[in-house]
């Protein structure tokens, strides 16, 4: 049960990282240059009395944590990257490689959690945290049942959440450390050239629309327009991942962490056309991955006026990402309940956070204000 003694959080219900503050560590992000290890960094940061790492291939610059260049991929390279962290008490697993084959993205997938653990043999854990997805469901496949609950069986379609899992179990075994596994489903955040992330597709498609003095149009299939649909706030997410670090509640368990509410893309691009202050008009189905990149030039010309941060086009958005999501026409719905019994309840009107959110990133220069 919740401690009814605990603060409120910053998002609404118990302070989730109460019991951090009582039993501080020393926590290692792996993949702390992604939308979900950053936000966890930052999270444990705001822990008083722990020490946070982060270990990343990619820099990390201005972070308020200590950064670890480390190649995870080899275990020469995460025991080399690694070796000033074998004190870590808490490893948070967000690394994660994108690959084409089945075969070769769960191979290579578990070689990273692989590396990493072995690269902290010698390091006192005391806990793990592995970050799985809606695809341990079949969300990408149609015939996802819905809501999806954490006690569903795996599926036949191979996945390196299975292979992660079993991997890390048999550790925490033969090791004595405990373990979570955390499900989101379409992670909302913002990391620097981290392109796989849905704000920044529905962030650069607005902006590139009211560029060109066009309505907002959702810009996928019909049947997805209108399914429901759910999301994970990054910040959320890392705050449920420092639960979960500290909870006895949450020892060996899995959990299904989304916003805890669900909307559809036709409703939702609607409200953000409305909060943007641009006109509004049906969806239009096509292939962003094909159409956006010839408004490559359009949105140079806009980082030179507005004087927006130089990020890269290619490495700013993940416009196969939105494709995928944008033509997934069928309800995508996870059950939150059991992580709500079992001690962390904060949820979030997703809608009203992309609005929040894209202002943000007008703040801080990604895109144009809106007014």
């Amino acid at each position: 049960m919740p401690d009814v003694n605990a603060t409120a959080g910053p998002l609404g219900g118990l302070d989730p990282i109460a019991g951090a503050a009582q039993h501080p560590g020393v926590a290692l992000v792996a993949g702390s240059a992604g939308v979900i290890g950053a936000h966890a960094a930052a999270e444990y940061a705001r822990v008083p009395g722990w020490t946070v790492r982060g270990a990343a291939r990619r820099a990390q610059p201005d972070v308020p944590w200590q950064p670890l260049p480390a190649d995870l991929s080899t275990a020469d390279g995460a025991r080399e990257g690694l070796a000033g962290a074998r004190d870590t008490t808490h490893l948070v697993f967000a690394a994660y490689v994108e690959r084409g084959d089945e075969r070769q993205q769960i191979e290579d997938n578990t070689a990273l959690l692989r590396h990493t653990l072995d690269a902290l043999a010698d390091a006192p854990l005391r806990h793990v945290t592995l970050y799985q997805g809606g695809k341990a469901y079949g969300a990408h496949l149609p015939g996802f049942r819905t809501p999806a609950r954490e006690s569903d069986p795996r599926l036949l379609v191979p996945n390196f959440y299975y292979a992660q899992e079993d991997l890390l179990r048999a550790e925490a075994a033969r090791r004595g450390f405990g373990v979570t596994l955390l499900r989101p489903e379409g992670v909302v955040g913002y990391a620097t050239g981290n392109p796989m992330n849905i704000l920044t597709v529905v962030a650069v498609h607005a902006a590139i629309s009211r560029e060109l003095g066009l309505p907002l149009r959702f810009p996928g299939s019909r049947a997805a327009a209108e399914a429901l649909y759910q999301v994970t706030d990054a910040e959320l997410l890392a705050r449920a991942t420092v639960w979960a670090g500290s909870a006895p509640a949450a020892d060996g368990e899995v959990f299904n962490v989304t916003n805890g509410d669900q909307f559809r893309w036709a409703h939702a691009y609607a409200a953000i056309a409305r909060h943007l202050g641009m006109e509004h008009d049906e969806p239009q189905d096509f292939p962003l991955t094909s159409v956006m990149p010839m408004h490559a030039e359009t949105w140079s010309r806009m980082v030179e006026r507005h004087g927006l941060v130089p990020t890269p086009y290619e490495h700013l958005v993940g416009w196969a990402f939105g494709d995928f999501l944008f033509h997934s026409g069928f309800d995508n719905v996870s059950s939150t309940v059991k992580v709500r019994r079992a001690g962390f309840g904060e949820c979030l009107d997703s809608v009203d956070r992309f609005c929040e959110l894209l202002d943000r990133l007008a703040e801080r220069g990604v895109v144009p204000a809106a007014r």
